[in-house]
């Protein structure tokens, strides 16, 4: 996953971004650091339309002060898909208002914030089905419908 910290990033005025960040307020953590991520969002949208190659911005390896945080939320907006995951812990999808841009949120199995990134992707990986599920699932289902078949009289 990329690290906005290892990630060169020049913030130009008037570079593409002014209608996004209009009206926000350059304070926080990030000291106007939202304008810097979201420099980075293009780059990574750009990549990602261009070669189909997915990223990620780890949210909580940055110095988001809450105000940071609503500004980066109102920036983003909301999108139309939710998702919600239960596997070791609670993590929740949703889609921004930018296509391609999804916030995702992991927790552990006693509610505790483990993980939080910005992701750049089609669909986040999480909501793919694995292909050794799938194989499974194909037994499974075949299994299922050899039981039916026995159980019909003939």
């Amino acid at each position: 996953m990329t690290r906005l910290k290892d990630i060169s990033v020049r913030v130009e005025p008037g570079a593409g971004i002014a209608p996004i960040t209009a009206g926000m307020v350059a304070a926080g953590g990030l000291g106007g650091g939202v304008a810097a991520i979201l420099a980075e969002l293009v780059t990574l949208l750009e990549r990602l339309a261009d070669s189909g190659t997915a990223a990620a911005i780890d949210l909580r390896s940055l110095p988001m002060s809450p105000q940071d945080r609503v500004e980066l939320e109102r920036a983003l907006g909301d999108g139309e898909v939710q998702a919600t995951v239960t596997a070791h812990g609670v993590s929740a999808i949703r889609e921004t208002g930018i296509a391609g841009i999804w916030w995702a949120e992991h927790r552990d199995p006693q509610g505790a914030p483990i993980a939080e990134f910005l992701e750049v992707t089609r669909v986040p990986q999480i909501l793919a089905a694995a292909p050794d599920d799938i194989a499974a699932a194909a037994a499974a289902l075949r299994a299922q419908i050899t039981a039916i078949a026995a159980t019909r009289p003939s």
